[in-house]
């Protein structure tokens, strides 16, 4: 635990060391300026509940900011190439095929389980001697001229600390966001996601599948060992009744579901279950503060794109104040002009990816005949048309109108 010892402002104050305000206090740290990572959590790598047993699939833009902060090396052995991808709608014969290969790539993407990403970007934090106030909980945020100030509790005493720019990485239920005065939107998917992992009878091959049924999308996605992760999205009011199933009625219910592309589902591991919404913040700065992550969208899982989204929010923004660092004599990190810049930035790569994520929801969602029908025809054209597969192969890999240069593997 860090308790700050003086009352000097801090250029940035990152609330929030999840994964994504984890990562961007690592993007910082080259640039010399005084950053600390507020945590409500005691930082105990896989301790944190965005450390947990759900895995994510890092878009290569993703897999090259780790690269950049040091973080990838630690991630290598956990990490499970994605070389194709198969899409399905149950019971029809329509499906779509995306392949590495085919896009000159050695994979699409990769699996990595998020309590060893926690444990590689806390490490990377102590490696780096990152200043973390942790744990401490902000309990209210305030103004100055030329600073915002953060009160936070910690070790049962309050303190205030001040900063020129304050970061809202600290979750969907974001205080920090709510106490700035910006509004966010949320609409309850009536979904929840069943999460677990499995040993098949086939290897996975490093095939990524997404398969749409009528209660909802599931994903079985290629992990190391020759395991796969199951993500099964089932409407919440039958959550319960999932979870409290013994393991053979799962395995024979996701089995049914999915099918017998990987043969046998054998052994299946602990489940977790996540209620799902779509929360979008109705902007992403106001004076002195910016959001990101979780705070600023938090997507329905059917992409993938949450964390990949989250990462380029935090490379957007450590780009921009590199870049006012070197030409900006009077640097101030929460200008207006420059949290507009990233503002604009943000909303037009996030406005992009929940319009996809969503469309997507709600179309296979229904369950309308003629609806089915014309899904079914749509995977079928989108398999034969190499222009079709191009566009969502650049998606899939984080690709947006202007990617962020730690995304291209390019520095600071």
């Amino acid at each position: 635990m860090s308790i700050p010892s003086n009352t000097q402002p801090y250029d940035l104050l990152i609330c929030g060391g999840g994964l994504v305000g984890a990562s961007l206090a690592l993007m910082l740290k080259p640039l010399g300026l005084r950053v600390a990572l507020i945590e409500v959590i005691k930082f105990q790598g896989a301790g944190h509940p965005s450390f947990d047993e759900r895995t994510t699939a890092l878009s290569n833009g993703s897999r090259r900011v780790f690269e950049a902060i040091g973080v990838w090396p630690l991630l290598q052995r956990a990490a499970t190439p994605i070389k194709r991808i198969h899409v399905s709608d149950q019971g029809r014969f329509g499906f779509a095929r995306l392949s590495a290969q085919e896009q000159g790539l050695a994979a699409l993407g990769h699996v990595v389980p998020n309590w060893h990403m926690g444990a590689a970007l806390w490490q990377r934090l102590q490696d780096e001697q990152i200043e973390l106030i942790a744990p401490a909980r902000v309990v209210q945020l305030s103004a100055a001229d030329t600073t915002r100030r953060v009160t936070i509790e910690i070790a049962g005493e309050q303190r205030e600390l001040s900063a020129r720019l304050i970061v809202a990485a600290d979750g969907a239920q974001s205080l920090l966001r709510d106490a700035a005065g910006i509004a966010s939107a949320q609409q309850d998917y009536g979904q929840t996601a069943v999460i677990s992992n499995a040993l098949t009878q086939r290897f996975h091959d490093h095939v990524a599948y997404e398969r749409f049924t009528s209660s909802g999308p599931l994903a079985v996605l290629p992990l190391s060992d020759a395991r796969v992760g199951l993500i099964w999205t089932v409407p919440t009011d039958q959550a319960a009744t999932v979870m409290a199933w013994s393991d053979e009625q799962f395995l024979s219910q996701f089995q049914q579901a999915f099918g017998f592309r990987l043969g046998r589902l054998l052994k299946v591991g602990a489940r977790h279950a996540y209620p799902l919404s779509l929360i979008r913040a109705q902007q992403h700065h106001a004076p002195r503060l910016v959001v990101m992550g979780n705070a600023a969208q938090m997507l329905h899982p059917i992409a993938g794109q949450g964390l990949n989204l989250g990462l380029r929010d935090a490379a957007s923004l450590a780009e921009l104040l590199a870049d006012a660092l070197r030409t900006d004599a009077s640097f101030d990190p929460g200008a207006e002009a420059l949290l507009s810049h990233y503002a604009q930035w943000r909303q037009q790569d996030s406005q992009r990816i929940v319009t996809f994520t969503d469309t997507l929801v709600r179309l296979f969602n229904q369950q309308l005949s003629v609806l089915k029908i014309v899904r079914n025809a749509g995977l079928l054209a989108f398999d034969l048309m190499p222009s079709a597969k191009n566009a969502m192969a650049q998606l899939s890999m984080g690709a947006s109108a202007r990617i962020p240069r730690l995304a291209r593997g390019a520095p600071l």
